[in-house]
C-alpha cells in the first residue's frame, strides 16, 4: 500500500481540465507523477513542454468529439488510467421560469457528457482490466438549493449513474466514484457567492468557510491513487459539513 498516494506512470484524462477545479485536479495530479490529458472544449490539441501534460478540444456532450479524443489519447498514450469529469456548468434561476433550452443544456453537460465519456474510456479501462473513474458532483446533488433545479437533478443523476457503473465494472477491474464539493473558490466561484447570498450560505457550513480547489483536487488525488483500490460507487463530500444538517 503506497501511502504516499502516489500516481506515478499514471495516464489521467481531465475533463473541464483547463479552468478551475479541473485545472487543480491536473495540477495536483501531474505533481505525484500522473501524466495529465486536459479534455476541454476551450482549448486547441498541444503537449506540455515537460511532456507531463496533453490538451485536446472536446466537447463532452459530442459523442463524435468524445470518441475522438479518447481514441486519440489511447493512440498517444497507450492506456488510460484515470477519468475525472469535471467538466459542468450551473445555469440557475427559479424553478417556474428556467427555459427548456437551460434545463437541456444542463443536463447535456453534467449528466449526458459524464454519460459518454465514462461510457468510452469505461471501453479502455475495461479492455486494459484496470482503471478508475472520478465525476465531480456536487453537495446540490444530496441538498435541494433554491434555484438549482436543473443543477441539482444533474448532480443528483450523476450519483445514479456512478453507483450502476461501479456496480458493473468494478469486477472487471474499474472502480467508479464521486466527489461532492460545497461551493468552491475558484474563479467563477468567487464572482457567484461573493454576495449576501454566500455570506448566508457559508453561515450554514459548519466549517464556516467555502471550499479550495486544492482541497478538491487532494481528494481526487487519493481516489485516484491505488491507496483507493477498495473504494467504489462512492460519494466523498468535501462539504465542511453543510449536508449533516
Amino acid at each position: 500500500m503506497d501511502l504516499d498516494f502516489s500516481l506515478q506512470g499514471k495516464v489521467a484524462v481531465v475533463t473541464g481540465g483547463a479552468s478551475g477545479i479541473g485545472r487543480a485536479v491536473v495540477d495536483a495530479f501531474t505533481a505525484k507523477g500522473a501524466t495529465a490529458v486536459i479534455a476541454d472544449r476551450t482549448v486547441e490539441a498541444s503537449s506540455g513542454d515537460d511532456g507531463t501534460t496533453a490538451m485536446f478540444a472536446c466537447d463532452v456532450t459530442d459523442p463524435v468529439s468524445v470518441d475522438h479524443v479518447v481514441a486519440a489519447v489511447e493512440r498517444r498514450f497507450g492506456s488510460i488510467d484515470v477519468l475525472v469529469n469535471s467538466a459542468g456548468l450551473a445555469l440557475l434561476g427559479p424553478a417556474e421560469e428556467l427555459t427548456s433550452d437551460q434545463w437541456d443544456l444542463t443536463i447535456s453537460v453534467n449528466l449526458t457528457g459524464a454519460f459518454l465519456m465514462s461510457q468510452r474510456v469505461g471501453r479502455v479501462m475495461l479492455s486494459q482490466g484496470r482503471g478508475t473513474i472520478i465525476s465531480l458532483a456536487s453537495q446540490a446533488a444530496s441538498v435541494a438549493l433554491p434555484g438549482h433545479v436543473a443543477y441539482c437533478a444533474s448532480k443528483a443523476g450523476l450519483l445514479g449513474l456512478t453507483k450502476v457503473l461501479a456496480l458493473e465494472w468494478a469486477g472487471r477491474g474499474v472502480t467508479v466514484n464521486t466527489i461532492s464539493p460545497t461551493v468552491v473558490l475558484t474563479p467563477l466561484g468567487r464572482k457567484a457567492w461573493d454576495n449576501p447570498d454566500g455570506e448566508a450560505l457559508k453561515a450554514q457550513i459548519p466549517t464556516g468557510r467555502f471550499a479550495l480547489p486544492e482541497e478538491i483536487a487532494a481528494a481526487a488525488v487519493y481516489l485516484a491513487s491505488d491507496a483507493a483500490r477498495m473504494v467504489n460507487g462512492a460519494d466523498l463530500v468535501v462539504d465542511g459539513g453543510y449536508t449533516i444538517h
